[in-house]
């Protein structure tokens, strides 16, 4: 269990499986009438171990804390739960539940959302009101009475509808289908209301699993993003940095709430409005104009990419963005740079560069080599080929002794 905590103050907790390959996208569990139960947490633990990381937030949690009812004994209570709370602060619940697994280290960064029952309808309006990255309920209760948020949906959308639930009857069914032409919608005719809820009395296993395969290929499709299409997001990103240099268009590749971090000197910017600053006035137009990079390796993993590379240029014009309050001296750089860059969907999320300044600054003229172990462009040399001299590049023993 984790303790989550909304803006408004306050806490509730929350049920979290993790994924058994350490790593997944994220899955906001929507619960049943029940509360979080033994039956949603098998039910977070079944997603992780298939690779998701799970949560299930307490959505009762105004009226009664950490409730646990049992379907069979406990149905008229559920019942009256039910109508006791605010559809609206519990979606607002689960929003911070799905930020909570965006930061999450276990977490890609992309994160769906799930529901059963009544969670299936607070799955469809979470869709609606929260912009999660997929989303699928299972017999979800009252769907269409609330398809006038229908055009607000963004994500892919799935829907399971069992075709004797008394809840969802065929005029119901029908509603729903007509409204949502864009969301893919599977009826099961011959299942009844939790037809996926195995200590249930509808329980139909075979329905169960059909369900629960096309809930799980739904999700790996619209979850999980391809090495491949990381490797063209960055690359049209940095063409628009350094070919097209357009501030704009290299906006359009990020997020929101994307940060770039130049970590040697602390430039960049958190958030569209800051990086258009920097970028169209920092960082665009004081590249110079024989600015190269030469890839030396890429680490591709589910959301990141780790890019070691030479960057070469010469110092004609200012560059605010890696020496600032640097006047251009004229001299050529060489020097390996390391990007580190998370994405988000199909967006990036943030950049962190890293290079060597002491390297930079030794080139130009800026720190004495003689007096300091630093080395200058010796360092991309390494870098592009491990069998360069070490021994060439530092002097041992040549600086006495260092005292700061």
């Amino acid at each position: 269990m984790v303790t989550l905590r909304p803006p408004e103050g306050g806490e509730f907790s929350a049920y979290l499986a993790l994924p058994a390959g350490g790593r997944g996208p994220g899955l906001v569990v929507f619960q049943e009438i029940f509360g979080v139960n033994a039956n949603m947490r098998a039910v977070c633990d079944w997603f992780a171990a298939r690779g998701f990381l799970a949560i299930c937030p307490d959505l009762f949690w105004r009226i009664e804390p950490d409730v646990e009812l049992d379907p069979e004994r406990d149905f008229e209570r559920a019942l009256e739960m039910m109508g006791r709370l605010d559809p609206s602060k519990a979606i607002d619940d689960a929003a911070v539940a799905m930020e909570f697994l965006r930061t999450h280290p276990a977490c890609t960064g992309r994160v769906g959302a799930i529901g059963y029952c009544l969670g299936g309808r607070l799955a469809y309006l979470f869709a609606a009101r929260h912009k999660p990255d997929a989303a699928v309920g299972y017999y979800g209760v009252g769907i269409e009475r609330a398809l006038d948020e229908a055009k607000n949906i963004a994500c892919p959308l799935m829907l399971h509808i069992a075709g004797l639930d008394k809840y969802c009857p065929p005029a119901a069914r029908d509603q729903i289908i007509k409204a949502l032409p864009n969301a893919t919608i599977h009826v099961y005719p011959n299942s009844d209301h939790a037809f996926a809820r195995k200590s249930g009395p509808h329980y139909d296993p075979a329905a169960a699993e059909l369900a629960d395969l096309r809930t799980i290929e739904f999700f790996l499709r619209t979850l999980i993003v391809k090495p491949h299409s990381l490797e063209a997001i960055w690359a049209e990103h940095i063409e628009h940095e350094f070919s097209t240099r357009s501030t704009e268009n290299t906006l359009a590749t990020m997020v929101e709430d994307a940060y770039v971090n130049h970590i040697p000197v602390l430039t960049g910017g958190v958030g569209k409005a800051q990086l258009r600053e920097f970028y169209s006035k920092h960082f665009i137009p004081q590249i110079p104009p024989d600015t190269t990079l030469t890839p030396i390796s890429r680490t591709i993993g589910d959301e990141q990419i780790v890019d070691e590379m030479i960057f070469r240029f010469t110092h004609t014009i200012r560059m605010d963005w890696m020496l600032p309050g640097v006047e251009p001296t004229g001299r050529r750089v060489e020097v390996p740079l390391v990007a580190i860059v998370r994405l988000r969907g199909d967006k990036l999320a943030h950049e962190h560069i890293y290079w060597d300044q002491a390297s930079v600054l030794a080139q130009l003229g800026l720190l004495d080599r003689d007096t300091l172990p630093v080395a200058g462009i010796e360092t991309a040399r390494k870098a592009e080929n491990p069998a360069y001299s070490s021994s060439s590049a530092m002097r041992w023993g040549s600086f006495g002794t260092i005292t700061g």
